[in-house]
């Protein structure tokens, strides 16, 4: 599926009704979720109609068993060995914006 081309409301529909078939796979109604996860039913009901919050969304996969779907929702960057080393062992903690941008194009230029 190509995510791109679709509006943010479709997606959010399309998780929604994921987590929604993988609740009934596992035969659990709204409530019996709801009061294993220690969330009231209408979070459980406003997860499956695509406005929740991500703190619902994790407490329902964890109770669902499939908190490792994460991992393929959204994989975790890894810092190759040479861009570590380019940084001298330091981690990245927040973009550099525009300035530096310029700044590498102004010196490509040269």
């Amino acid at each position: 599926m190509d995510y791109y081309v679709l509006s943010d409301k479709y997606i959010e529909k399309e998780i929604a009704s994921r987590i929604k078939a993988l609740r009934l796979s596992k035969n659990i109604t709204q409530k019996e979720l709801a009061e294993a996860t220690t969330l009231s039913l209408n979070s459980i009901k406003s997860l499956e109609s695509g406005r929740s919050k991500i703190s619902t969304l994790i407490a329902v996969l964890r109770e669902l068993e499939a908190l490792e779907y994460l991992d393929n929702f959204i994989p975790e960057i890894s810092i190759s060995p040479m861009q570590l080393a380019k940084t001298q062992g330091h981690v990245r903690k927040r973009a550099s914006g525009d300035r530096l941008k310029l700044q590498a194009k102004d010196e490509s230029e040269w």
